[in-house]
């Protein structure tokens, strides 16, 4: 069994669910200091986060992760215990196997054996661990972040440890991410007996053709790089629960994941435009989860390319598809940033798990990444 799986099974056995570290970090940070990195605890409300820095020169190459994992579930579906990483059929089980211990096992032991190799190598080796990135994301990197740019530290190059691959290890590296906006609207009616409705004002009602034009309208065409921007309402409620009753007020949750193409300011006038239009009474919250983010091709992902197709074979498809992730705080720092991990099938599942080979896999690619940007 290699020191990867071992280490992948050691940090899932600790139940990190998220905002706890249960104790990663620690793990993480003994090893780290044995190599020489300079360890700092940061953390910010009841979110544990390490920055550990080997070497002061330039360029630096930041390893980001997470050590956090989403709640299990219903446990009767699972079939072996989610903290207790489990071995069946050439694949390792357990929450987090995929998102993402095995990642973070991957980075720092593909980072012990580049210093071994390499003790004087060049530019400066950095590791960006939080708890916070399954949650609401506000003391985690975001935070970490702040405090870097306060202190004048930079990022050259950034590999988030996100599992990426959809069939096999390496076949897709994201070099960027769509913003992500959500609202939180509510319309107000007014409430009445069904058999009156001319004495009431039915906020379905009057909501209904503004969702019909919100759910219809064409925001943009994306761009080569990215998919057109969606609207996607994930709540919607109204109503005492009784039948005879017209509610007062709507409730309703939406998000739009949107691309460079749109600006932020944008899409907020055009949705409200739309609910104005439509003579809808609402008050709007809204909610920014982060910006868009993209690395063009260059000097991180050519590397990281190289990296793959020397351990796999495969040229990688560079994707900026799927949700969010904590890249979207690294990349305003002027970073180049790739989100190279295991395959993403079975994140937040039940019965998550990894295919053996592929952390051993993976350790090799981020070795060669290593090899490749700072030997």
């Amino acid at each position: 069994m290699s020191a990867t799986l071992d280490l992948t099974r050691e940090l899932i056995a600790r139940p990190s669910v998220t905002p706890a570290d249960e104790g990663c970090q620690d793990l993480l940070a003994t090893r780290l200091a044995a190599l020489g990195f300079k360890v700092e605890r940061l953390r910010y409300g009841n979110v544990d986060n390490l920055w550990a820095r080997r070497g002061d020169a330039g360029p630096v190459l930041c390893f980001a992760g997470h050590t956090d994992v989403v709640p299990t579930g219903p446990l009767e579906e699972w079939r072996s215990d989610p903290f207790q990483p489990a071995i069946r059929d050439g694949l390792l089980f357990g929450r987090g196997a995929a998102d993402m211990k095995s990642g973070l096992a991957a980075m720092l032991t593909a980072t012990e054996a580049f210093v071994a190799e390499r003790p004087r190598h060049s530019g400066s080796l950095v590791f960006l661990i939080t708890s916070d990135e399954e949650g609401p994301s506000v003391d985690g990197t975001r935070r970490v972040v702040e405090t870097l740019r306060e202190r004048g530290e930079g990022i050259d190059w950034c590999v988030v440890g996100e599992p990426s691959s959809e069939q096999c290890i390496g076949d897709t590296i994201k070099i960027g991410r769509r913003g992500s906006l959500s609202g939180r609207l509510t319309v107000h009616g007014v409430q009445g007996h069904i058999a009156y409705p001319q004495f009431a004002t039915n906020p379905v009602h009057a909501f209904a053709p503004a969702l019909a034009e919100l759910v219809g309208h064409v925001w943009d065409q994306g761009n080569e790089h990215f998919q057109a921007t969606s609207f996607q309402v994930s709540n919607l409620n109204a109503g005492t629960g009784a039948p005879n009753v017209i509610p007062g007020e709507l409730r309703a949750r939406f998000n739009l994941r949107y691309s460079p193409v749109q600006r932020l300011e944008d899409l907020k006038s055009t949705v409200e435009q739309i609910l104005q239009r439509h003579k809808v009474n609402y008050t709007l919250e809204w909610y920014l989860s982060g910006e868009p983010f993209f690395t063009p091709p260059g000097t991180l992902s050519t590397a990281v390319c190289r990296a793959v197709q020397t351990v796999t074979g495969l040229t990688p498809q560079l994707s900026t598809g799927g949700g969010t992730s904590d890249g979207r705080f690294i990349a305003p720092m002027g970073a180049q940033v790739v989100e190279l991990g295991v395959v993403n099938a079975s994140i937040h599942k039940v019965n998550e798990c990894v295919r053996i080979e592929d952390v051993d896999a993976l350790h090799a690619i981020y070795l060669q990444t290593l090899r490749n940007l700072l030997a």
